[in-house]
């Protein structure tokens, strides 16, 4: 028997109750919180006592801007763990949550406390903190990964409403993702590893152009005033939390092609900070070395204007991190197992699990460049990661034993 803390604090616009205990699919009885938000200041604080798993969630932070890849970089880690990530099975159909196996990801837009007409009114944006209710993000995300579901809001993208909430139960792995999982220290101390999409600005405008142009006929003046509009918010709110990910992957104009600014070839690096528990830095040829590779031609073939590798060790915001770096594109993903058999500490189970990986996902975007091996070898550092999370937690109650 465990005894589990829930508090209320003393914050605006979110509350707790406690429902009657059930019993989950992991196997193990848990109390329910159920949070919503009221007008009143909460000034009391509950303790009940509940049975809880050995096994806590594991929880993972994605942050990125809009239309930077979240979704893409979810699907790929979600299929690390196996089987499909899918909506919650008989609930909102515009609900926001992806449910697999061993994992749930839930976006943080749910948790915005302005719906598109409040912000309207307020003259804010959704990358506002004021937009958004990181008390109650903080709350449920605290309950979930101690292993007691929670009743989460819903944000609706169709009608921009906040929607009636769903239950969310604790799964092995929690990935928040969206604008803010770093920004409230709360929430960033809550988490066990964290990853920040970091596409500059020139790539990000190339890739509105071709989407909005091409696909949704919006003018090119209608798309630079959409990116200035949002700029000033992304730069204060966004953009300074990529200083505390452990993981940071970067996408930039390829360095092949002087002046090339359509955003089709790509040099991206995959930033990785140093001395984070359980993690170690992939590396290329040798740990720690400064090394500059162009595989070869006959074993790895690519056109114009080729592929390029990098890597070595870098500082960070002032943090020492290792950068592995491509710039250019895959013409064909079955010989990407001549480039994986350069890199160690991929954390893969058999020989060409990343070539692998690559090739049951071919039609999502990025994957013939770095963007797509990145996301897969971050993939795997996470499952990684959990698995000794998961093997220190089952130890230290033997361990204490002997003590």
């Amino acid at each position: 028997m465990a005894v589990c803390t829930v508090y209320t604090i003393q914050t605006l616009n979110s509350t707790c109750s406690i429902s009657k205990p059930n019993k989950t699919h992991l196997g193990f009885h848990q109390k329910q919180v159920v949070f919503y938000r009221t007008s009143k200041k909460i000034k009391k604080q509950s303790t009940i006592t509940c049975t809880a798993a050995n096994e806590k969630t594991v929880v993972i932070g994605l942050a990125a801007d809009s239309g930077c890849g979240k979704s893409t970089f979810m699907r790929r880690l979600t299929n690390v763990f196996g089987g499909a990530a899918e909506p919650p099975k008989g609930g909102n159909p515009d609900s926001n949550t992806l449910i697999s196996d061993m994992t749930t990801v839930i976006c943080l837009d749910d948790y915005h406390s302005l719906d598109r007409t409040g912000r309207k009114k307020e003259g804010v944006t959704a990358l506002d903190p004021k937009a958004n209710d990181f008390d109650l993000m903080y709350e449920q995300v605290k309950a979930i990964k101690e292993g007691i579901a929670v009743d989460k809001p819903i944000y609706n993208h169709v009608s921009g409403l906040l929607d009636p909430p769903e239950l969310i139960k604790p799964p092995k792995i929690l990935v928040i993702e969206g604008l803010h999982p770093m920004f409230d220290q709360r929430v960033r101390d809550l988490l066990d590893f964290s990853i920040y999409l970091d596409i500059s600005n020139d790539v990000k405008f190339a890739w509105k152009i071709q989407r909005d142009m091409a696909e949704r006929g919006h003018s090119l003046e209608s798309i630079k005033a959409s990116i200035e509009a949002r700029k000033p918010d992304f730069d204060a709110y966004i953009d300074p939390q990529k200083q505390y990910a452990d993981a940071v992957i970067e996408v930039l104009p390829t360095q092949l092609i002087p002046g090339d600014n359509e955003g089709k070839v790509l040099r991206v690096r995959l930033i990785m900070k140093e001395g984070v528990k359980y993690f170690n830095p992939v590396y290329l040829f040798d740990e720690g070395s400064t090394i500059n590779w162009i595989p070869c031609g006959r074993k790895l073939t690519c056109s114009y204007p080729g592929i390029k590798f990098s890597y070595g060790p870098d500082t960070y915001f002032g943090h020492e991190v290792s950068v592995l770096e491509m710039d250019g594109q895959f013409d064909r993903l079955d010989e990407l197992i001549y480039v994986e058999s350069h890199l160690s500490n991929i954390s893969t189970k058999f020989y060409g699990e990343v070539t692998q990986q690559m090739l049951k996902l071919s039609d999502f975007p990025g994957s013939n460049n770095g963007t797509g091996l990145f996301q897969t070898i971050v993939g795997l550092k996470i499952r990684d990661l959990y698995e000794q999370l998961i093997a220190a937690k089952a130890a230290a109650p033997l361990q204490a034993t002997k003590a």
